[in-house]
């Protein structure tokens, strides 16, 4: 059973949308939306090369999510508050699922991106118990 959502989760859940308002990680976040729809390690090399724009976009936007699926994890933000307004992880999620267990080969670490998944993972079984037929829904729209 969660834990009751404090003052301070929700203090915290608006300290980390104000970060994604910042200029640089809001473009990386339009780049990521409108152009990362890969699905192979091919894909991704050739659209995120080490020391371009996009490679530097690429990972502003999914170590962000991933620190902020850390803050999930370990239990300092509430995961049921924090689901109620943020999609836009699953999202991210759904676009960089089918690349990641290569990535994580070639990045010879099985834990790259874990806490993203495990949070993704937990969302999924949380939208399913509340509205059975909308992450299909969603999965559709995000992998487009």
């Amino acid at each position: 059973m969660e834990s009751q959502a404090t003052y301070d989760d929700a203090k915290l859940i608006l300290q980390l949308y104000e970060m994604r308002r910042e200029e640089k990680l809001r473009q990386a976040r339009g780049w990521f939306v409108k152009s990362f729809k890969v699905k192979t390690m091919a894909e991704f090399q050739a659209l995120c090369p080490p020391g371009s724009e996009n490679n530097s976009y690429y990972l502003m936007v999914t170590s962000y999510w991933e620190m902020l699926a850390s803050f999930i994890e370990a239990g300092v933000l509430n995961r049921d508050l924090f689901f109620q307004s943020g999609l836009e992880l699953l999202f991210v999620w759904e676009r960089l699922s089918d690349i990641v267990p290569a990535y994580r080969q070639a990045m010879k670490n099985p834990f790259y991106y874990k806490n993203l998944e495990d949070v993704a993972q937990s969302m999924i079984k949380w939208l399913k118990g509340r509205a059975p037929e909308s992450y299909a829904a969603f999965s559709a729209l995000s992998k487009g």
